[in-house]
């Protein structure tokens, strides 16, 4: 069968999780970087496919594998209150605290506010959007933010915004045509771009 995109179910889970380490260092393979291939997952992934399942679609290679995702929240302030109160407890003493390789992504584990950027505040949902390598350049990913966006103007939600690590221009170029725009973060380390909801 051809490959579909779909709505997240929970059998996707653990594809979820490689997904997110297979793409997690700017684009490129992350796995063996931290204490467990698990972390990335944590941070940037399931806590979306776990608080907003409704917001959430896989790219199905047609025999049933997610081998693509994109998942965000259409609310990042109430989502920042979810991760904090909820998210947090449920992933506490899953990674251990004194390895330096997970000093960084455990800093931004737990300091959820970190996504509420005044900058961003007029678009206040964002997104996460990934593919395996064998997977991109397909015109797949296009269909997985069709399926994102569709789903964030169905619920009301007018704006969008995402980061992105600098050096992937692959990524940032796929954004533009998208219809995405760069939105100004005085001294973020990421760059931040945006668009409606409407149709792509």
């Amino acid at each position: 069968m051809p490959p579909i995109i779909r709505p997240y179910r929970p059998s996707d889970l653990d594809a979820i999780y490689d997904i997110c380490v297979r793409t997690g260092a700017a684009g490129g393979d992350a796995r063996g970087q931290h204490s467990s291939d698990r972390l990335l997952g944590d941070i940037w992934a399931v806590p979306y496919v776990t608080a907003e399942p409704q917001h959430a679609h896989v790219l199905d290679d047609g025999d049933g594998n997610a081998v693509g995702y994109v998942l965000g929240t259409a609310d990042t302030a109430a989502f920042v209150k979810w991760y904090r109160a909820e998210w947090l407890p449920a992933t506490e003493g899953r990674y251990p605290a004194d390895d330096p390789r997970d000093e960084h992504m455990l800093e931004l584990h737990h300091d959820p506010e970190r996504m509420l950027i005044p900058e961003l505040a007029d678009h206040p949902a964002h997104l996460h959007i990934d593919l395996l390598p064998e997977w991109q350049g397909k015109k797949l990913g296009r269909g997985l933010m069709a399926a994102f966006i569709d789903g964030l103007r169905a619920a009301g939600v007018s704006r969008v915004h995402l980061g992105m690590a600098p050096q992937n221009q692959g990524a940032y170029a796929f954004y533009r045509r998208l219809g995405f725009r760069d939105i100004e973060v005085p001294e973020a380390g990421a760059l931040y771009l945006g668009r409606d909801t409407s149709p792509i």
